[in-house]
C-alpha cells in the first residue's frame, strides 16, 4: 500500500523569496561584526579532522590564513558600512569658545584666594608685633610684673598713683620752697629796714609785725607745698588713667586681632568648599560632554554593526507581508511506492495512519517536509574530503564522496552547521540546505 503525502505551499516565487531570506538571515546572524581587526591575533587551534572525526589535529597554515582573511574581511566590511552610514550617525556639537573660556576661568580661579590669605596673615603678624611693642612701652619704668609673669607673657598692669608720680616731684617742691624761703627772708629784711628807719626796731609793736609776717609766711609756704603736691598727684592720676585707657585699647586690639584670625580660619573652609563646588560643576559639564561623545560613537558603531540586520529586517517584513497576503497557493501530492519490507510486514497502512494522525493533530506539512528533505551530510559517512572554499556567510564548503559511492559531491559537514542539522533515526546527521547559503550538488 502506498504512502500519500499532501503539501500545501505558497506561490513558487514567494517560496523562493522565503528561502533566499532564510539564507540571508543565516549569513548576517551566524557571524558577528568586528569593530577591530583581530586577524593578527588569531593563532592556530585544534580542530576535528574532517577525514577522521574521531581524531583532532592542529590547523594547517592554509586553514589559519583562511580564518585570518575572513576576520580581516569582516572588519573591512564593518569599516565600509560605518563610513557609508557616517552622514546618518549621531553627532555631538563640541563646546564653543565661550564655554571653553568659562571652564578655563573657573579652573584658574581655584585657590586664587591663597595670596590674599597670606597677605592678611602677614599683616596680622605685623599688628601683633606692633601691639607687643606698645605693651612693652606702656608703663615704662613702673612695670610691677614679676619675672615669672614676664616670662609667661602677661601684660603689664596699671600700678598705683604714686607709681605715676614724676621722679622730679621732690626736687621741684624743694626748689620751690627754697625760692619761697629766699623771698621770705628778703621781705623780712625789708620790714626790719623799714622799722629801723622809723626808729621802732626792737619795739613791741615791731616784734608783733615780724611775728605776724613769719606766721603768714609759714602758712603760705605750707600752702605752696600742698599745691605743688596736689598738682603732682593730679598729674600722676591723669597719667595712670591714660595708662588704663591705653591698656584697654590694646586689649581691644588684641581681641580684634584674635577675631580677625578666627575669621580667617572660618573663611578658608568656605573658600575651599566653593572651590570644590566649582570643580564639581565644571567636571560634571566636561563629563557630560565626554559621555555624549562616547554615546554618539557607540551609537555610530552599533548602526554600522547592525545595518545588515536592520536592512534584512525590512526585507523580512516585506516577505512576511507577501506570504500572508498573497492568495495563490499550490498543492502537490506525492505517492511513493512502499518498500518490499513495508509490503512484507504490512506496515504501509500503519504509516499512513500515523501520518494522518500527525497531520490531524496539527503538525505542519512544512515541518514534515523539512525533515523528509534533509540530506545525509554526516562527516562519518564521507571520504575524500577537501576544503574548496567558503560561503558569503563564512560556512566551509567541501568536495567529498560518500563511502561506497564513487561520485563526487559538494556541500557542507553537518557537524559544522548545527543550526541546519537534524539527527536521523540511524544516528547520522542530515542537513537542511535551505538554512545555509551553500548549494548541495553533484560534481560528476
Amino acid at each position: 500500500m502506498a504512502i500519500q503525502e499532501q503539501r500545501t505551499l505558497p506561490a513558487p516565487f514567494i517560496e523562493d523569496i522565503g528561502q533566499d531570506f532564510a539564507k540571508s538571515l543565516i549569513g548576517v546572524t551566524g557571524l558577528p561584526a568586528l569593530a577591530a581587526d583581530i586577524s593578527g591575533d588569531l593563532t592556530k587551534r585544534t580542530i576535528q579532522d574532517p577525514s577522521d572525526p574521531s581524531k583532532f589535529r592542529p590547523e594547517t597554515d592554509e586553514e589559519l590564513a583562511n580564518r585570518q582573511q575572513i576576520a580581516k574581511e569582516r572588519f573591512q566590511t564593518f569599516q565600509q558600512t560605518k563610513t557609508a552610514q557616517d552622514p546618518f550617525a549621531p553627532k555631538v556639537v563640541g563646546q564653543d569658545d565661550l564655554q571653553k573660556d568659562a571652564a578655563a576661568l573657573a579652573k584658574s580661579g581655584i585657590g586664587s584666594y591663597e595670596d590674599y590669605l597670606k597677605a592678611a596673615g602677614t599683616q596680622f603678624d605685623k599688628a601683633v608685633t606692633g601691639l607687643e611693642g606698645a605693651e612693652g612701652l606702656m608703663g615704662a619704668g613702673i612695670d610691677q610684673r614679676t619675672a615669672e609673669q614676664i616670662a609667661a607673657g602677661d601684660a603689664p598692669t596699671a600700678g598705683s598713683v604714686a607709681e605715676f608720680m614724676s621722679p622730679y616731684q621732690t626736687q621741684v617742691i624743694d626748689a620751690s620752697l627754697k625760692q619761697f624761703d629766699t623771698q621770705k627772708q628778703i621781705q623780712e629784711q625789708a620790714i626790719r629796714d623799714q622799722q629801723a628807719a622809723l626808729g621802732v626796731l626792737g619795739a613791741g609793736r615791731a616784734g608783733v609785725q615780724l611775728g605776724q609776717f613769719g606766721a603768714d609766711a609759714l602758712e603760705q609756704r605750707a600752702l605752696l607745698e600742698a599745691n605743688l603736691r596736689q598738682q603732682g598727684f593730679q598729674d600722676a592720676a591723669a597719667r595712670r588713667q591714660q595708662d588704663i585707657a591705653n591698656r584697654q585699647g590694646l586689649a581691644s586690639s588684641r581681641l580684634g586681632l584674635g577675631q580677625f584670625q578666627t575669621g580667617l580660619a572660618q573663611t578658608v573652609p568656605g573658600l575651599q568648599r566653593a572651590d570644590i563646588s566649582t570643580l564639581g560643576s565644571v567636571g560634571a559639564i566636561q563629563q557630560a560632554q565626554a559621555q555624549a561623545q562616547a554615546d554618539a560613537t557607540r551609537e555610530a558603531n552599533r548602526m554600522a554593526a547592525f545595518e545588515p540586520q536592520e536592512r534584512l529586517g525590512f526585507y523580512g517584513q516585506g516577505v512576511t507581508g507577501l506570504m500572508g497576503g498573497y492568495p495563490a497557493q499550490t498543492t502537490t501530492t506525492n505517492i511513493p511506492n512502499p518498500t518490499p519490507l513495508q509490503t512484507a510486514l504490512g506496515v504501509g497502512s500503519t504509516l499512513a495512519g500515523i501520518y494522518g494522525t500527525v497531520k490531524n493533530a496539527g503538525t505542519s506539512a512544512g515541518s514534515l517536509s523539512n525533515i523528509l528533505k534533509g540530506v545525509d551530510s554526516d562527516i562519518r559517512l564521507k571520504t575524500d574530503i577537501e576544503l574548496t572554499g567558503k560561503s558569503p556567510a563564512g560556512v566551509n564548503i567541501y568536495s567529498f564522496k560518500y563511502k561506497g559511492d564513487d561520485k563526487t559531491y559538494e556541500g557542507v559537514m553537518a557537524q559544522e552547521v548545527p543550526w541546519a542539522s537534524i539527527k536521523g533515526n540511524d544516528g547520522y546527521y542530515k542537513v537542511d540546505y535551505s538554512k545555509v547559503d551553500v548549494e548541495f550538488k553533484r560534481l560528476n
